[in-house]
């Protein structure tokens, strides 16, 4: 494992990678708050959102069997894109 002070690594100023970390830091609060709401807050209120009927089904029962595994591959789609843009405004994008 190569050191960030090795050949052909360029040492970033502590302030820079603050800023990284500041902005990777309420991406990931903001994605687990996401995940939380989607894998526990949904199906919790599963039979309120029972009385909701979507695609034939009630949405409660939608929820737990499709609608939260769709939220969550949209999430790591979107986890991905957004910690790249933060990687390369700050300039830690990785190359390649």
């Amino acid at each position: 494992m190569a050191s960030a002070l090795s050949p052909g690594r360029v040492s970033m100023s502590s302030t820079k990678q603050e800023a990284w970390w500041a902005s990777t830091r309420g991406l990931m609060i903001t994605a687990l708050i996401v995940w939380f709401i989607f894998s526990f807050g949904i199906h919790m209120f599963a039979k309120t959102l029972n009385t909701i009927v979507v695609f034939g089904f009630p949405l409660g029962f939608y929820m737990a069997a499709q609608g939260s595994l769709i939220v969550f591959v949209a999430l790591l789609f979107w986890f991905a894109g957004a910690q790249d843009k933060i990687d390369r405004e700050h300039g830690f994008a990785e190359e390649g």
